[in-house]
């Protein structure tokens, strides 16, 4: 395979996996209508590649994959089927309809004799005889390099070349225990790509914080592939955060995904509401602080030009600019919010308002709504 190590292929694809790995974090269960209303939303969106699940627990998530099957079989949606490393899965998988199949391995020592019991040759043998299998029911193949931080690069490389060479279509590179650097992982990336002819995908955990980079390290490799979550939900600390990944592809090296951007807050909601939780006000690009200013100078140069101190526009994403008024806020905040409540302020009382805010935002240890700068206008001013 040629890759053009450094710049990023203009053909690569996303693929989120909400609903299989992300599914996976500690206290989240989501009921089939949740399934299904996340699957809805991720289409919404303009995603068309979705890791669905785990059809091996069988019951209820067996039948919502079966209606996710339904919903996409007329689509350009691709779903994939998530299979432990034996044929019983891999069949069953296919059986039910999917077109597109997962088979996860281990490549390092420790997962290879502590996690399955087995050996590197076993691994070998067994991911080409299901990918025979599979390739034989027409199916598109993905294979894990599972832990591939901790796993001999000479192996991965040879186990490349041998998935290839059995047909399968591509090769999971999964830092499973998410301890690889961007460079380290750019280094893996770029040697398995290099060294067999076999598409690559991307697949990082956050728990050293470095998901993202990691991730967009891989692509700039020559990864086609890569792995994200809604809101970066996953085991541990997390997987990549679709949105931020979306928007830095889109922003800072250009490159249109196809996704409906606008729709990145919406789906960011409905999965946080489906795992209990709330997205936090930092988020990048979801949270509700991102187009929010207080600092003086950050709201007077916002409200000159937006883009003073924002790296994109809310409008991309549908979200919403805030001026919010604080112990930092100074006058051209307050005159703003004031005017937004139809109130032409007096100059000399916007000065008698700033040390009365400050005092007011550390009392309450927030800020002020736009009804209380009302009514501490109008006491400044005087009026009952």
């Amino acid at each position: 395979m040629t890759v053009n190590h450094g710049e990023i292929r203009k053909d690569i694809i996303l693929e989120d996996t909400t609903l299989r790995d992300g599914e996976q974090a500690p206290g989240v269960a989501f009921n089939p209508e949740t399934k299904l209303a996340i699957l809805d939303a991720l289409i919404e969106a303009g995603v068309k590649w979705v890791e669905g699940g785990i059809n091996a627990m069988g019951g209820s998530e067996t039948r919502v994959l079966k209606q996710m099957l339904e919903r996409t079989e007329s689509t350009d949606v691709n779903l994939i089927g998530w299979n432990r490393g034996n044929k019983e899965d891999v069949k069953a998988t296919l059986d039910q309809g999917f077109k597109a199949v997962h088979i996860g391995l281990p490549t390092s020592a420790i997962h290879i004799k502590d996690s399955i019991n087995k050996s590197p040759e076993w691994v070998v043998q067994q991911a080409c005889d299901l990918i025979a299998y599979a390739k034989d029911r027409g199916a598109f193949v993905s294979v894990s390099a599972e832990d591939v931080g901790r796993s001999d690069l000479e192996f991965v490389k040879a186990y490349a070349n041998q998935i290839a060479e059995a047909g399968a279509d591509r090769m999971r590179l999964s830092d499973t225990i998410g301890i690889l650097t961007p460079e380290k992982y750019y280094d893996i990336v770029r040697e398995v790509s290099s060294s067999a002819n076999i598409d690559t995908q991307c697949h990082a955990h956050n728990d050293f914080g470095l998901a993202v980079a990691n991730t967009l390290a891989g692509l700039r490799a020559g990864a086609r592939y890569f792995h994200v979550t809604v809101n970066g939900v996953s085991e541990r600390a997390g997987m990549p955060d679709l949105a931020q990944v979306a928007l830095s592809l889109h922003q800072q090296y250009g490159i249109d995904l196809g996704l409906n951007l606008d729709k990145l807050g919406k789906l960011s909601q409905l999965v946080a509401s489906a795992c209990n939780s709330s997205v936090h006000p930092w988020q990048p690009v979801v949270g509700s602080n991102v187009f929010a200013h207080e600092s003086g100078i950050h709201a007077n140069g916002t409200l000159k030009n937006g883009s003073s101190f924002e790296p994109f526009s809310p409008e991309l994403v549908s979200g919403e600019r805030k001026i919010i008024i604080g112990k930092h806020s100074g006058r051209a905040a307050i005159k703003y919010v004031l005017e937004q409540q139809d109130i032409q302020a007096d100059e000399e009382a916007l000065g008698q308002m700033l040390s009365e805010i400050r005092e007011i935002s550390m009392i309450k240890r927030s800020s002020l709504t736009s009804e209380e700068l009302v009514q501490l206008y109008h006491t400044t001013m005087g009026v009952a």
